[in-house]
């Protein structure tokens, strides 16, 4: 839904329910802010021979966006930056504009989990958390962190989930959906592991660069080609996940698919279920349904909101999936934003209203890192 945020707030304060929007990007006025939190090396590095990530691509999207930075005209800080780089600016113009009381962050651009080069990779995930935690969530208690980790490494994204667990700031580890393997195979898993054992879910957010075609015959022509490849990217995760047998192993893993859509699904776990019957012998580790373990262990995001031309198939569709499973995003400061006030073309009841925008946050993110932050004093141990 591309629309543009009211200059001003349309309800009172007092009146305005409060928000959690599970999918917010920020990023830095530029790439070098992030140079005094890393070493030397890299800095040179850097400068000599810039980011290589695994797909073609020396600079520059892979495809032309449908709005300069894929972001909304009127998320463009005044005091120039990009969008989603001003944290003043976010505050004025969604935080407080929109009633939003507990935001996640998620870093995509850069994420260096992709990034060819494994040693940066590393390098670049540290200093991405450490400038976050110091820029974005210590001066703005209403924001929250996404871990950014050098997913290709496991043992290295070990290391900073242990670096960083328990610390109230981060409420997940963040990948991006398409890798060098699918994140079933079994050199993601210490991850998965490590992230359960700090109690975070997973995030795994649309795009990457796996060095693979978004699509299984090769580059797509089109962006939008590319945008719809969202979603069959995040089936795909998700099939290897349920299949290699992830949740089956590490029951307490936690995972939320963020900016695919969603109603894709309920025909993907019923396909599952119907191949699983026939197919069960060649997988013994799943011990229930496909859509047992999607059910119990996966969350999505529900932006890009879908629009169906009738309403009620909307209502069908979540009500296959379930009003628990939903975390409400508004994908600010992208194009295809979706308002809190006019995203969802339903008359929910009241419960399911303050599960879809807030409860169901507070679940997966919320109630688990007030214990921690209760539990953490000042939060420099989990730095350490």
């Amino acid at each position: 839904m591309t629309i543009e945020i009211r200059p001003e707030p349309q309800l009172a304060a007092a009146s305005r329910p409060a928000i959690a929007d599970c999918d917010i990007h920020h990023s830095p006025k530029s790439f070098k802010l992030l140079y005094p939190y890393m070493a030397a090396r890299w800095r040179d590095h850097l400068d000599m021979f810039g980011q290589r990530s695994r797909q073609g691509n020396a600079a520059g999207p892979q495809y032309p966006k449908g709005q300069p930075d894929a972001s909304r005209r009127d998320a463009w800080p005044p005091g120039g930056g990009r969008p989603g780089s001003d944290l003043a600016f976010m505050q004025r113009h969604h935080l407080d504009a929109n009633g939003i009381t507990l935001g996640v962050l998620n870093m995509i651009r850069p994420h260096p989990g992709g990034f060819a080069n494994i040693e940066l990779s590393i390098a670049v995930c540290r200093a991405i958390n450490d400038w976050q935690m110091a820029e974005w969530t210590g001066p703005e208690q209403r924001l929250k962190a996404s871990l950014v980790v050098p997913y290709e490494d496991a043992a290295a994204s070990v290391a900073e989930i242990e670096r960083w667990a328990g610390h109230p700031d981060v409420v997940q580890v963040l990948l991006l959906s398409r890798t060098l393997q699918p994140l079933g195979a079994r050199r993601y898993w210490p991850i998965y592991e490590a992230a359960a054992q700090a109690g975070l879910p997973v995030g795994i957010h649309a795009f990457g660069n796996g060095g693979n075609p978004v699509s299984s015959h090769g580059w797509p022509s089109f962006y939008i080609e590319d945008m719809v490849g969202h979603a069959q990217s995040c089936q795909a995760v998700l099939t290897s996940l349920v299949v290699e047998g992830v949740f089956a192993r590490i029951p307490a893993l936690k995972l939320v698919l963020i900016e695919a859509g969603f109603a894709w699904l309920p025909a993907l776990a019923w396909r599952l279920d119907r191949a699983w019957a026939r197919l069960r012998s060649e997988t013994p580790w799943l011990m229930r349904l496909p859509s047992d373990y999607i059910r119990a262990h996966v969350w999505l995001t529900t932006q890009p909101m879908e629009e169906p031309g009738e309403p009620a198939h909307l209502a069908d569709t979540i009500g296959w999936i379930g009003w628990d499973r939903l975390l409400f995003a508004t994908d600010y400061p992208h194009w295809d934003y979706d308002d809190p006030a006019t995203c969802l073309p339903l008359r929910p009841t009241e419960a399911q209203r303050q599960a879809f925008f807030m409860g169901n946050a507070r679940e997966v993110y919320g109630e688990q890192k007030k214990a921690k932050a209760d539990s953490h004093g000042d939060g420099e141990a989990g730095r350490r």
